[in-house]
């Protein structure tokens, strides 16, 4: 497998105080990887640098072998991100949104609206194209803006909380979305409080805590190093990040 997501030495701070403090890890084309944490341990500001939302303070990001902090615009072609709140544009219909994005990213009119019309059908929302997205549900926002973050068809998708606010069938559609895109040689990194999701989905985990990351790797090697075998993510993950004086 090619390098798809390199992070080196990346750090951050707010207000003096080390949000991301110096990580380092690898994803892997064709490859998912779930980047786990308690509230506030930098999941998000990592995601949010290396999707070039928040200048670095220091460290490296290379997406596909392109210095994403050198050549940020060249990285963002090859970049989907996926929020945990979905932002869309309501007065828009589901329609109208995805045609504007796919021409965001400067995609052919004709592959756009193919693409467009797979993405609204293997989603659910085929019926609901013509209907404004200030109407939509929770969870159907959140799959048009996955339409949206796909239509590009990107290297490197980030999602932040991918699975909040939907059913389980819809859960399952984007689930099997992700699937497809790994298959296809994409790298994904997935964030989620569903450690369930992580441990059936994920090829290799990584545990962050207080803006570093404590271990990373399959579910087996985690379990070596909590020294917690044949438990649960679940176990492993609380053994890893509970507090000292646990």
């Amino acid at each position: 497998m090619s390098t798809g997501l390199k992070v080196t030495a990346l750090a951050k701070s707010f207000g003096g105080k080390r949000a991301v403090d110096g990580i380092d890890f690898e994803v892997r084309g064709g490859e998912l990887y779930a980047l786990l944490g308690p509230n506030g341990a930098g999941k998000t500001t990592t995601l949010r640098m290396i999707a070039g939302l928040l200048n670095a303070d220091a460290g490296e990001i290379s997406v596909f072998g392109v210095d994403a902090r050198r050549d940020p615009l060249a990285a963002k072609r090859m970049i989907a991100w996926l929020p945990d709140e979905p932002l869309l544009y309501d007065k828009l219909t589901a329609w109208e949104y995805l045609e504007f994005v796919a021409g965001l990213w400067n995609v052919e009119p004709a592959e756009a609206r193919k693409r467009a019309e797979n993405l609204l059908r293997l989603l659910g929302l085929w019926d609901n194209r013509n209907d404004r997205c200030e109407t939509f549900s929770r969870g159907m926002k959140q799959k048009a803006v996955l339409a949206g973050a796909l239509i590009h068809e990107p290297k490197l998708l980030m999602l932040d909380e991918p699975l909040t606010g939907l059913d389980a069938a819809a859960s399952r559609l984007v689930k099997d979305l992700i699937r497809e895109r790994v298959a296809a040689g994409a790298a994904v990194i997935l964030t989620t409080h569903i450690l369930e999701v992580a441990e059936r989905m994920a090829d290799r985990i990584g545990i962050i805590k207080d803006g570093r990351l404590l271990t990373e790797g399959s579910l087996d090697e985690l379990r070596s190093h909590a020294g917690a075998q044949d438990q649960s993510l679940e176990d492993v993950f609380l053994s890893l990040t509970a507090p000292a004086s646990a």
